[in-house]
């Protein structure tokens, strides 16, 4: 987590200097007239506050402020987004005593942090987040910790509050992470099928799944949890652009009923690692490119035949198939290699 902490008091910007050297990898910036107290390394600043926090904003992931909340919530109020998007934001006072964790609890990392400073400063901590403070986890937390996405992120609030309402929420996780997290807390029933959960009586449902859903199921009661469990294999021919990457993609994954969420990353052949129109395919939708040579491409067994038009331009037999595979640490295919215009394509599960 990149950090950024501001003072702007003197008692502030030597709580600053103990926070960074606790924190690790903290940037400290200090009012200019205070930077003797700051010790080496603080970024004195002497214009307005606004200013700073305008730019800071968007360049860490969380952001430390030893002053009054009030003037904190002034400051940010302009750049809020959304929870998923937002830094982590903690107050503290500056004498020390309260690390508030304002913003970004969850998501964000905002009562980790809080927690951080908390212990490094001999502050005490606050944490206002409901699930929290009535000693439950929450379904948000969960996701981030597993790395998994949220498909409609404001459902999480429905969800969390029938948990904290002692409601019955029926799960449907092949994963078995959502048990474990939870640990025996909240009223939580656990189905094999989607249709058994559905019939179950319950109050809220959770679903971990890469499979999309059809659009009757999409209450206001369901959260649905996509585990990055998919890898996809492309090959394509030089100059094809990223729209038409996108269509063949997009059409085969709706044909077998997967969300894209789902996708961990792109796998392809190093002779590609140029290739314009895949790259942002890829950066569009946020996925890390893996890129292979012909020899490990041709190390991996794959059901397709060879083919000659990838042996004569890379040397390599395939190139959907295997990298699908190899991007996808040895997984399962389950679309084998199909070829659409100038793009050929496979999916693998990631066991």
């Amino acid at each position: 987590m990149r950090i950024a902490i501001i003072a702007i008091t003197r008692n502030g910007a030597r709580l600053g200097t103990q926070l960074r050297d606790g924190l690790g990898s903290a940037q400290l910036h200090v009012l200019q007239k205070f930077a003797g107290q700051a010790g080496k390394g603080a970024v004195p600043f002497a214009g307005e506050l606004k200013g700073l926090v305008a730019r800071l904003w968007a360049e860490y992931d969380g952001l430390v402020f030893i002053m009054a909340a009030g003037i904190v919530v002034r400051m940010i109020a302009p750049h809020l987004t959304g929870k998923d998007v937002d830094p982590a934001v903690v107050v503290m006072d500056d004498a020390g005593r309260f690390a508030v964790s304002l913003l970004s609890g969850h998501l964000g990392g905002g009562n980790e942090l809080a927690a951080r400073c908390a212990f490094v400063a001999g502050a005490r901590e606050v944490i206002t987040t409901a699930t929290d403070v009535n000693d439950l986890p929450s379904f948000d937390l969960l996701a981030k910790e597993e790395g998994w996405a949220i498909e409609e992120l404001c459902r999480v609030k429905t969800l969390n509050a029938l948990l904290l309402e002692g409601e019955e929420i029926a799960v449907v996780d092949q994963t078995d992470r959502v048990r474990t997290w939870f640990h025996g807390k909240g009223r939580l029933s656990f189905h094999n099928t989607f249709v058994e959960a559905l019939q179950s009586g319950a109050r809220g449902f959770v679903f971990v799944t890469n499979r999309r859903l059809p659009p009757q199921s999409q209450a206001e009661n369901l959260l649905v949890l996509r585990p990055k469990n998919l890898a996809i294999g492309i090959g394509c021919n030089s100059g094809t652009p990223a729209d038409e990457i996108e269509e063949v993609v997009a059409s085969h994954l709706k044909r077998l009923f997967l969300s894209l969420k789902s996708v961990t990353c792109i796998g392809s052949a190093a002779a590609k690692r140029g290739e314009a129109g895949l790259l942002a395919f890829a950066e569009k939708h946020h996925l890390p490119l893996r890129f292979f040579e012909s020899a490990e491409l041709n190390g991996v067994a794959v059901p397709s035949p060879p083919s000659p038009h990838a042996l004569g331009a890379i040397g390599a037999t395939g190139v959907a198939e295997p990298a699908a595979v190899l991007a996808s640490d040895g997984g399962r295919l389950i679309l084998k290699k199909i070829k659409s215009g100038n793009v050929t394509l496979a999916i693998a599960e990631i066991p």
